[in-house]
């Protein structure tokens, strides 16, 4: 039997707060995370953080054993291009 309408969206707006809910934990995990890296203390570009987010991201989907160190690396690239705005 198909569920009516009203109950399809009561689930869809429950599954929309669980995901909001489920984003902000992983949003505070990894900021919680950057910040103990040192990333708190550059002024870097939005833009450049998350291109180096997203290399660290195909390290690890890819499997690579090298993820580890590649992101204490490119950590590193980012601090380095956050104090050479600061010069």
């Amino acid at each position: 039997m198909k569920k009516p309408t009203a109950k399809l969206r009561e689930e869809l707006a429950r599954l929309q707060e669980e995901l909001k809910q489920a984003e902000t934990r992983d949003a505070e995990r990894i900021g919680r995370i950057a910040l103990k890296a040192g990333l708190g203390n550059f002024e870097v570009e939005a833009s450049e953080l998350q291109s180096a987010f997203e290399e660290i991201t195909n390290r690890f989907r890819n499997g690579s054993k090298a993820a580890g160190s590649y992101a204490k690396t490119a950590v590193r690239a980012v601090q380095a291009a956050g104090q050479s705005q600061e010069a």
